[in-house]
């Protein structure tokens, strides 16, 4: 039974779904247990946005609904996350909505790399792959880290964590 369970959801490239599960399972091994409410595209699914058979605006209202549920809004900050136009809007909706949002940058990322510009603006933390910093987030102890998880300085950060 895990200590803690956080509604969350992650915002993520597709290409880095398995840092989604790599997340999921670093924190399960210090007793959270992350209920992650963002869209996986299955195979079937991918061909259907693919042939553009699905609105933006579908998504948009999915995406949104799956937001409010969560608590707290999670970007796993890769070398192309910056480049995803979803990403960057689900963040400035996460914002919209009140919830804190908390980068974090992929596993084994060393170099800096862009950030998405919403991100930039909205983020209550942002913090290397280490369990220890990404808890201390998730509870409301706000940081900004470099991708090594050496302190950067703070960004704007929209959202006030109480």
């Amino acid at each position: 039974m895990p200590d803690k369970i956080k509604n969350v959801f992650v915002s993520h490239h597709h290409k880095d779904d398995a840092n989604v599960d790599g997340l999921t399972d670093m924190l399960s091994g210090k007793g959270y247990q992350l209920r992650n409410s963002s869209i996986r595209v299955k195979p079937e699914n991918q061909k259907r946005l693919d042939q553009n058979k699905i609105s933006d605006r579908t998504i948009a209202r999915l995406l949104r609904m799956k937001m409010r549920w969560a608590s707290q809004v999670i970007v796993v900050i890769g070398k192309e996350t910056h480049e995803r136009p979803w990403v960057n809007w689900e963040i400035k909706v996460a914002h919209d909505l009140g919830k804190p949002i908390i980068g974090v940058y992929e596993n084994g990322l060393k170099e800096q790399v862009e950030i998405p510009d919403n991100l930039e603006k909205y983020a209550t933390s942002k913090v290397g792959w280490r369990s220890d910093s990404v808890i201390d987030a998730l509870e409301g102890k706000s940081q900004f880290q470099n991708p090594d998880g050496t302190p950067s300085p703070r960004t704007d950060g929209g959202n006030v964590v109480c």
